[in-house]
Formats: structure tokens, C-alpha cells, sequence
């Protein structure tokens, strides 16, 4: 069973005012984010890519708002964020041609090849994250990439930041499942192939359908707000202000955690 959510973090000294007040309110104030511990001991480390592993997503939509205003669909940058992110070239089609519009039959060839010279000539890590995979393997625990991207679009992206080696047999898409984000089935499909049970692996994604995801999943989820505001993220059991701090927490708990297990002289 799943412990309940107990802790509440952000503003410590607003924690009076959540005890004094009840969480729901505090939590509807935007005062508190409710924590629940990590599996302990955690087995994966699920992340997404775009957002999350590579400072991708502004690069995607405003290439993406190129390529569709190229074809006669004009879009802007914060337009394609608001519409696209987080989804599937699908619903890209699906979302433009439920306007009336036709989209070529070479777009996604069109945006595959646009995106992976952005990616190749602007693309970098996300802060904090090269580090966090040192301190994965340091420990013993696994990770993965799960992402709705294509396999050609992940692995151009993580090539180009430097990453592709360090995913290498871990590196799962939407087009190896039936259903992608917001459903379960690709975060499930990762850790039934990496022989993990869901209640052992930590997700960590930067969007409400990723989010989503991987609480049906029956995962535990942390969120940097760097792709949506926090309010958007409620459904994460941590959300952190970037990804460069969710790291510096994750690293903090797995430590923690891992003092705790040698006080008790348990294992790792």
C-alpha cells in the first residue's frame, strides 16, 4: 500500500498554516506541495526526455509553429506549447486537420529532419541532470528514458546533448505501445521490460499528461515546473521549481534514505 501524503514542503514556515488551516486549503492557496517518500528502496528512475533529460521544449514548439506555418497553418511558438506539448506528431495532425487543413504526407519527415538540426546546433542537458545519472550509478539504480517522442526524434536529441550512450538499452517510445501519454501503458511497458514492479520506480515528468501517466502507472511522479506552472502539475507528488533542483532533491532523499537503511542495518 502507498503511504499517504503526510509532508508538505516548499514554505516550511507555511507548514503551521497547513496544519492549522488543513491541507486542502493550504494546497488550494498554492501555499504547500504535498510530498509522499520515495520507494525505498528505488529500483528506476523513469524520466521523459523532452523537458525533463534535454532543455528541448522551447526548441520543439518553435520549430514545430515553423514547419506548420510553412505549410499553411500558421502558428506561433507559445501557440504550438499550449497545443502540442506533451502529445504525439498524431495529435499534431489530428488537432490541424480537425480545422479543415490537410496536412502533407511528409510532415512528420518534414519537422524529424528541421528539429534534429535545431537539436544538433542548439541543443544542451538540462542543468543538474549529468550529474543526478553519476549519482544513479553510484548507487546501483537503474534508469530509463520513456518519452511520446519517436525513437528517431529521442535519439537525436540525446546524441546531440551528449546522453544517447548512457540510455543505451533503456530508451522506450510511444510507438512501442498502443496508447501513449496520459495513459499508462508506455511507463508500464519500460518497467515490465526492465523486470521493475511499478511501486518501485520513480517518474519524473514535466507535463500534466506525463504526470498523469505515470500515476496510473501506479508510479510515484516528482515534477520540475519548467514546462507548465505548478498549479498544472497538482497530480505530482513533488514538483520542484526546475530541473536542476528536483536533482539536488532527488539526490538529497536518496541519501537520506540511504542513511536510514545503514542506522537500521538494512540493506543498501
Amino acid at each position: 500500500m502507498r503511504p499517504s501524503r503526510v509532508r508538505y514542503s516548499r514554505i516550511p514556515a507555511l507548514c503551521f498554516a497547513a496544519t492549522r488551516r488543513g491541507y486542502r486549503a493550504a494546497w488550494q492557496d498554492g501555499l504547500v506541495t504535498p510530498l509522499r517518500p520515495i520507494p525505498d528502496p528505488l529500483r528506476l528512475v523513469v524520466f521523459d526526455n523532452d523537458g525533463v533529460l534535454v532543455d528541448s521544449e522551447h526548441l520543439s514548439s518553435a520549430t514545430l509553429a515553423g514547419v506548420l506555418t510553412d505549410l499553411g497553418v500558421p502558428y506561433t511558438r507559445e501557440e504550438s506549447h499550449r497545443d502540442f506539448t506533451g502529445g504525439t506528431l498524431g495529435h499534431v495532425r489530428q488537432v490541424v486537420e480537425a480545422r479543415g487543413v490537410a496536412l502533407s504526407p511528409d510532415f512528420e519527415a518534414t519537422y524529424a529532419r528541421r528539429l534534429a538540426d535545431v537539436f544538433a546546433a542548439e541543443l544542451r542537458p538540462s542543468a543538474g541532470v549529468a550529474e543526478l545519472l553519476d549519482r544513479l550509478d553510484a548507487r546501483g539504480i537503474r534508469y530509463c528514458v520513456a518519452s511520446n517522442g519517436t525513437r528517431g526524434r529521442i535519439r537525436a536529441s540525446l546524441r546531440a546533448a551528449g546522453l544517447l550512450e548512457r540510455f543505451a538499452g533503456g530508451t522506450f517510445s510511444a510507438e512501442d505501445v498502443a496508447r501513449p501519454k496520459p495513459a499508462p501503458d508506455l511507463f508500464l511497458h519500460a518497467a515490465a521490460t526492465l523486470g521493475i514492479e511499478p511501486e518501485a520506480c520513480l517518474v519524473v515528468e514535466d507535463t500534466p499528461p506525463g504526470v498523469e501517466a505515470g500515476r496510473r502507472a501506479g508510479m510515484y511522479v516528482w515534477a520540475p515546473a519548467s514546462t507548465y506552472p505548478e498549479r498544472e502539475l497538482e497530480g505530482a507528488d513533488r514538483v520542484s521549481p526546475t530541473m536542476a533542483a528536483l536533482a539536488a532533491e532527488l539526490d538529497a532523499e536518496l541519501g537520506a534514505a540511504g542513511r536510514r537503511r545503514s542506522d537500521s542495518g538494512g540493506d543498501g
